[in-house]
């Protein structure tokens, strides 16, 4: 099955806040998108309400396909090993794709003594979904140096490739050929 999201109408309140409303987008397989946006505007909370951990305030979100979230919170146990935490994550979600080749003499080592770049590597090969579905990062390229920012960058081309959905929050370029962009600011409350 072709992966699908379509977002209706969406609007976003944090506390008292309505962050943005009259939000719509379709995505197809093998598309992508770029939330643009100052800090605040809601990117990391739509990129939570399309994951389906944050209800939106008024509108709807229609996905097909597995989902996949990289966030802030990196989904990593401070006490295991790289490779426990991997191989853990790796039964939970039924992926066992091949991991970034730089990590491969880390699996021994206790997530806590990892660099911050090294810890966001072993989220992203943590966090990517089966093929075809649908991959949410939410400032993917923090704590990335030149090399491994242009790696993910491969990585996503590759997962659209495949078919795979990609949306995007981020400041920064990100390179997504044929991709879409959307700024939040002008969805403003």
């Amino acid at each position: 099955m072709d992966p699908r999201l379509t977002v209706q109408d969406l609007a976003c309140r944090r506390g008292d806040r309505l962050l943005f409303r009259g939000l719509s987008f379709a995505l197809g397989a093998s598309q992508a998108l770029q939330v643009v946006g100052a800090n605040g505007t809601g990117k990391s909370s739509l990129l939570r309400i399309v994951a389906g951990l944050l209800r939106p305030f008024a509108g709807s979100v229609e996905r097909a396909g597995y989902v996949a979230l990289l966030d802030g919170n990196l989904p990593l146990d401070e006490h295991l090993s790289l490779g426990e935490t991997l191989a853990f994550w790796g039964r939970i979600d039924g992926v066992n794709e091949a991991l970034d080749p730089g990590l491969n003499t880390l699996f021994d080592v206790p997530v806590r003594f990892l660099s911050t770049g090294q810890r966001k590597r072993a989220a992203i090969a943590q966090s990517r979904p089966r093929v075809g579905g649908i991959w949410l990062l939410d400032e993917p390229l923090n704590g990335l140096d030149v090399r491994a920012a242009e790696q993910l960058q491969h990585q996503v081309a590759e997962h659209r490739a495949r078919g795979g959905i990609v949306v995007i929050a981020s400041h920064q370029p990100f390179a997504l050929p044929d991709g879409k962009q959307i700024d939040l600011a002008k969805f403003a409350a």
